[in-house]
């Protein structure tokens, strides 16, 4: 089967390819039957030429594009003159994130809650705002009898030691490997 392929050379770090047909079964700069175009992505603008009759032809007679040889045969409008659908990037299928939900989906359900709520209180935010604002004024003009009802606080020092205080631990126990290993899952994310 016949491919139009792109086949590598140019320096170390510097590369450039070679717009060609070649078999399937050859290596990627092995043999190949016809140069027909070259491309250096490293210069700006890219360089891009495609001897466009030899290209359409190659395509009429069943040679199958890999896919950046279509892309780039796309963009300069020779798969259409080929009578072949035109290529079009559309990205990864399944972006990095989902990857991870998936693989652990108890870790990252919170963060994600979180940040959809975040994301929600935004688009509300203009909203909420007027509306604290209305909330503002009317406070302001009627004295609430809450405040001036509420029995006086006891000092610090009259209350004792607070609840929400922990005394501080003598000894910090060692974390398990099941809590580490959780650590690093929640470090990465």
């Amino acid at each position: 089967m016949l491919r139009i392929r792109l086949s590598r050379v140019g320096k170390k770090k510097q590369p450039a390819y070679r717009i060609v047909v070649a078999d399937s079964r050859s290596p990627r700069d092995g043999a190949f039957l016809k140069i027909i175009g070259h491309y250096n992505p490293l210069t700006d603008p890219v360089t891009l030429v495609v001897k466009e009759e030899e290209a359409v032809h190659w395509l009429e007679k069943g040679a199958r594009p890999s896919e950046t040889a279509a892309k780039l045969l796309t963009r300069i409008g020779v798969m259409e003159r080929a009578g072949r659908p035109p290529v079009r990037y559309v990205g990864k299928e399944v972006p990095a994130a989902e990857k991870k939900e998936a693989k652990a989906p108890a870790a990252t359900a919170e963060p994600k809650a979180k940040a959809q709520a975040k994301a929600a209180a935004e688009v509300e935010a203009p909203e909420a705002a007027e509306a604290e604002a209305q909330v503002e004024a009317v406070e302001a003009e009627t004295p609430a009898p809450e405040q001036a009802a509420s029995p006086p606080e006891a000092s610090p020092e009259e209350a004792g030691p607070s609840e929400t205080e922990d005394p501080p631990p003598e000894t910090e126990p060692e974390a398990t490997s099941e809590e580490q290993n959780q650590e690093q899952v929640e470090n990465q994310e």
